[in-house]
Parts: structure tokens; C-alpha cells; sequence
């Protein structure tokens, strides 16, 4: 294995770009930062393992995709802001399209898989991002314990909670669907 380059400097979104994805897979941009994050548990991998075809089950006839972690711009001047979400829905037409990553405006629904290392970056710095990124629906599930998963729905410059569930999750949006929170753990 080879050292990492010395990041020296806050970088731009063309330098996040010119990084080898191979040893740079799973990292984030934060604010020209790049920050390391552990690779996700067994537990944390079932669950969205499980998730993907729930959700794609319920939206495919909405015209939406599902896409799993993938790059989603934030903020793209300077300095720029890159999150990698567990799950992203975006519409079919903009997947076809095959992007390196999605912006914002491209994503329909946030997902993160709260693991025990990002609870406080999830439901908070996340949950702000993505609020002020505009991105319309962002839901936690978490799957310490009896599995739940927070929905939360853009209202003006913040999020408002409009679903906590446990069982089963009734959500309508972007599309309705059904969510078999138990089946997340594999």
C-alpha cells in the first residue's frame, strides 16, 4: 500500500477530483477538507443491503432510481462541501445519465445509516447540509436496538420531523412506500 498524499491545503472541487479513488473510497469533502471515515459495520452494510431494494421497489414506477453511496455536491464553490449519503434517490433520467457524483438539486432524498461513529454527524451536521442544500426529503434509520428511521421533509430553510417510526415505516414522500424496518438487519 502506498502513503497518502499530503493534503496540505484546503482543496477545490477539480482537486477532490484529481484524487485516486481507490485510496480515497468512502472519504468526504468537508468544507475542502477531506475527512476519513471508517468502513461501515456488517450491520450497517445488511441494513442498507436491505433498504436499496426496498426502496427501489417502491419508487422504480415513480421515475426515481436508487443509488448507493455516491458522491452529492453541496456546496460547489470554495470551499466545497461533498457528502457521501448511504443511499441517494434521484430521478431516473439524471441516473441514466451515469454522473461521477449528483448535485444537490439532482437528489430527491437523502439516506444515512446511523453508525456509531456518525450519530452526532448525522442528526446534526448532516441533517443541516442537507436542509440548506435544498435536498427535499432526508430520512436516519437507525438500527441500534429495535430499528427506526426519522423522516424529515423541507420546510423553508429547515427540516421538519414528519414520520418517527419503528415496525413499519408508512412514508408518502418522494413517492409512497412501505419500509420493513425489521428486515434491515439482515
Amino acid at each position: 500500500m502506498t502513503a497518502l498524499p499530503r493534503l496540505d491545503h484546503l482543496l477545490t472541487l477539480e482537486e477532490w477530483d484529481e484524487l485516486p479513488e481507490d485510496e480515497y473510497h468512502g472519504a468526504e469533502l468537508v468544507d475542502g477538507v477531506v475527512v476519513a471515515t471508517p468502513s461501515p459495520t456488517p450491520a450497517h452494510q445488511d441494513a442498507v443491503d436491505e433498504l436499496k431494494p426496498q426502496l427501489k421497489a417502491a419508487f422504480v414506477s415513480h421515475g426515481l432510481a436508487v443509488v448507493r453511496e455516491i458522491d452529492v455536491v453541496l456546496v460547489a464553490g470554495f470551499p466545497p462541501l461533498v457528502r457521501q449519503p448511504d443511499l441517494v434517490v434521484v430521478s431516473r433520467a439524471i441516473r441514466q445519465g451515469n454522473p461521477k457524483r449528483f448535485m444537490a438539486t439532482d437528489v430527491v432524498l437523502a439516506v444515512e445509516i446511523v453508525s456509531p461513529g456518525s450519530r452526532h454527524i448525522d442528526r446534526m451536521h448532516k441533517l443541516g447540509e442537507y436542509a440548506e442544500a435544498r435536498i427535499p426529503n432526508y430520512w436516519i434509520v437507525d438500527i441500534e436496538g429495535d430499528p427506526c428511521l426519522q423522516a424529515y421533509s423541507l420546510a423553508g430553510d429547515s427540516y421538519d420531523l414528519v414520520g418517527d417510526f419503528t415496525g413499519t415505516a408508512q412514508l408518502t414522500d418522494p413517492a409512497p412506500a412501505t419500509i420493513d424496518l425489521a428486515a434491515l438487519l439482515g
